[in-house]
């Protein structure tokens, strides 16, 4: 963590999960004993709106915003959305992103999305088919948010450890949706 802190932007739309997804992050990093902030930015998104959120955690936290361009993390739910988020970057940060594209009435065709995401992008990318994993895997899309929070643990892209997420989930999840939160988690470890 430079500077003992840790800054994520997690961006998608209504109904994949972002809203929870930061708790969980949240919540992770208070189980590791350190500060943290969090802001919620959304507009429609009960719609399939624009939804964002902000993780500020480490020592010394005081606003749960991050500044344009200090973004360690861009977690993006969805490609479009996650090239929204682009002046939040600089040269090293990291993208993960959801390999979907969530298409609307004037929105890019994928393969111009995904262009566009290779010539913009400065720092790492990941791009990852966690939509289709979860489908396939979990029979659930919405999980794919906790599946790439596993890519981002297990590969060491956010300094949290997977304990800490796992107890993040059990201490946040009902229970009739713990085991499969557990499971999307986890997945993340076994697939390459």
């Amino acid at each position: 963590m430079k500077n003992n802190n840790f800054n994520i932007v997690i961006s998608g739309v209504g109904g994949q999960g972002v809203i929870t997804l930061a708790q969980i992050i949240a919540e992770a990093a208070f189980v590791e004993s350190l500060e943290v902030r969090t802001s919620e930015l959304h507009g429609l998104s009960q719609r399939g709106g624009s939804v964002e959120t902000h993780i500020r955690f480490g020592k010394k936290i005081f606003s749960p915003l991050v500044d344009e361009g200090r973004a360690d993390l861009i977690l993006g739910l969805e490609i479009a959305e996650a090239l929204r988020k682009l002046y939040y970057a600089n040269s090293k940060t990291v993208f993960l992103i959801n390999d979907n594209s969530i298409s609307y009435l004037g929105g890019l065709p994928e393969k111009e999305l995904k262009e566009k995401l290779e010539e913009s992008v400065r720092g790492k990318k990941y791009l990852f088919p966690a939509s289709k994993i979860c489908k396939e895997k979990l029979s659930s899309e919405v999980l794919s948010g906790v599946y790439l929070l596993g890519e981002a643990v297990f590969k060491k892209l956010i300094p949290l450890k997977p304990e800490s997420v796992l107890k993040a989930i059990e201490n946040l999840m009902p229970q009739k949706y713990l085991e499969i939160n557990k499971k999307a988690l986890n997945l993340a470890e076994k697939i390459d």
